[in-house]
């Protein structure tokens, strides 16, 4: 499965047939310190996760090792989940590993590695793998929607990579 999102940068969604495992590579037109950033802060990541439909709200968010977080997310004001999980490994620039659980399905835990590739240029791509502790928790991942979500999420990255570059002196 794969998307195609704005700006001409694709968004590759991949589950392995034989593992239960999703790799999601995007690159983004905005330095590895940006976009680093985008995943790193609070309210940057409430503006990004997810699709447009919905509004997240942060109640914690403590990115370092050993450190945790949980948000939620509401749509017309009404609450349609919420998700936590821990840091485990954060390397500035470059990697984030974290645990993501959806509170509906709390022995679903799923292992998160996010890496920062400087591709020079001021564009950096992001590699993330997700690995479920089932071939079933993969595939209802994959059947919740979370690809409109995923790709929906990098195209407001893009916006805020836009906004914040604007606001650079030239």
């Amino acid at each position: 499965m794969t998307a195609t999102t704005t700006g001409g940068n694709r968004t590759q969604i991949e589950a392995d047939p034989a593992l239960p495992t999703i790799k999601i590579t995007r690159d983004f037109d905005g330095p590895p310190e940006l976009v680093y950033r985008i995943w790193a802060d609070p309210d940057l990541v409430a503006r990004w996760l997810g699709p447009r439909s919905i509004d997240n709200h942060i109640h914690t968010w403590d990115l370092r090792r050993g450190g945790s977080y949980r948000y939620t997310s509401t749509r017309d004001g009404e609450e349609i989940a919420a998700f936590y999980g821990s840091f485990h490994e954060v390397r500035e620039n470059e990697r984030i590993v974290q645990t993501f659980t959806y509170e509906g399905w709390p022995d679903g835990v799923c292992l998160e590695t996010i890496t920062f590739e400087d591709l020079g240029d001021g564009r950096t791509r992001t590699t993330t793998l997700s690995v479920t502790d089932t071939m079933e928790a993969r595939d209802g991942m994959i059947a919740s929607g979370m690809e409109s979500g995923v790709v929906e999420g990098y195209e407001k990255i893009d916006e805020i990579i836009s906004e914040q570059t604007a606001d650079q002196p030239a």
